[in-house]
């Protein structure tokens, strides 16, 4: 799923500008010009050729991160080189060896030889990243479920992230599934680039929206001024077709509940795409400006002073999850129910 594919890499390569030829550490900034014989070149197999060592898809992310860019200009990673182009790039830091075996609880709402579905929990990091190396959902199964050598989870996906097929922001609770053998794995990677999988989230909202059900159809791309935000952008380089439909479940004064089903998997989708119509996740802290919800909301009692939230990270679930089972293809629903502070915020408001 990692991989960026393609055949092998053509030769000659390109050559960094390095007076002894050695591999420049990370953090520095490296200038490379295309040449005649690297014309035509894939951008990640450039890079692959420039930083010898490094793993496609450990560079895809960096080009995904915006850190790579074409004379000034941010590229996909299938962008094609011409003669003469200045490939600018910092380098990344070397992956890291993949994360050590956490017992931490997991809720499973499923599990077999190739497969099992955790019902995340809010604050969950899914795997290992800068700042987030402990505490992870990789952590927990390499726990649960790997095994004395980690045998029990595909490594596909890398070495920080054992199992990992998708991904849930942090503060998204609900269903994920995870791949037990590397053919669970590309089994399952299909489906979800082929949008054979169905998705269904839970969402309260911060706002109602106009209609009882509608689709979402509007690019998405790299915020121009904030790295860790997404935003609608239509022509960025960046920007990548992002389609969700959603339906009005339940309507309260200032709030909804609403089940969305994205048809695309973009970072961040449903929580920009509810924020484009004026509706934004309730307490998503980079979308709707609110980080918490207080006891007695949506109205407080007079002069009450409440230490303890109510909500304090976004109100998404991933409610439902469809597949095709890797080994069988047997269709397959798997459904997480709705956690307790999003039911604490829905009682709130059915009581307004």
């Amino acid at each position: 799923m990692n991989d960026l594919g393609g055949a092998d890499d053509p030769e000659p390569g390109p050559k960094a500008e390095s007076a002894e030829d050695a591999e420049p550490s990370p953090g520095t900034e490296v200038a490379v010009e295309v040449d005649e014989a690297a014309a035509g070149m894939r951008l990640d197999q450039f890079l692959v050729r420039a930083l010898p060592g490094r793993s496609r898809s450990f560079l895809a992310r960096a080009i995904e991160k915006s850190a790579v860019r074409v004379d000034g200009v941010v590229e996909r990673a299938s962008h094609k080189l011409r003669a003469g182009a200045c490939v600018r790039f910092t380098v990344p830091e070397p992956p890291r060896a993949g994360p050590v075996a956490e017992e931490i609880p997991l809720v499973f709402l499923h599990v077999d030889e190739w497969i099992a579905v955790v019902d995340k929990p809010p604050g969950m990091v899914v795997h290992p990243a800068k700042g987030n190396w402990k505490g992870t959902l990789a952590g927990a199964l390499k726990w649960h479920l790997g095994g004395a050598a980690g045998e029990g989870l595909s490594t596909a996906g890398g070495p920080t992230r054992p199992g990992i097929v998708h991904r849930l922001d942090r503060d998204t609770s609900g269903a994920i599934i995870v791949a037990r053998s590397e053919a669970a794995h590309h089994a399952l990677a299909r489906q979800f680039e082929q949008r054979t999988v169905e998705k269904t989230y839970l969402a309260i909202t911060q706002g109602t929206p106009r209609f009882d059900r509608d689709e979402i159809n509007l690019p998405i791309g790299i915020h121009p001024y904030q790295r860790e935000k997404m935003a609608i952008r239509d022509g960025h380089s960046t920007s990548r077709e992002a389609v969700t439909r959603f339906e009005v479940v339940e309507r309260f004064r200032t709030a909804a509940l609403v089940r969305v089903t994205p048809k695309t998997g973009r970072t961040h989708q449903i929580r920009v795409h509810l924020a484009a119509i004026g509706c934004p996740v309730l307490c998503d802290a980079l979308y709707s400006g609110r980080s918490r919800i207080d006891q007695g909301f949506p109205g407080p009692p007079a002069g009450a002073t409440v230490a303890e939230p109510l909500l304090a990270r976004q109100a998404l679930h991933a409610a439902r999850l469809v597949v095709d089972h890797p080994r069988t293809g047997v269709r397959m629903a798997f459904e997480a129910p709705l956690p307790a502070d999003m039911r604490r915020v829905l009682d709130a408001l059915r009581a307004e």
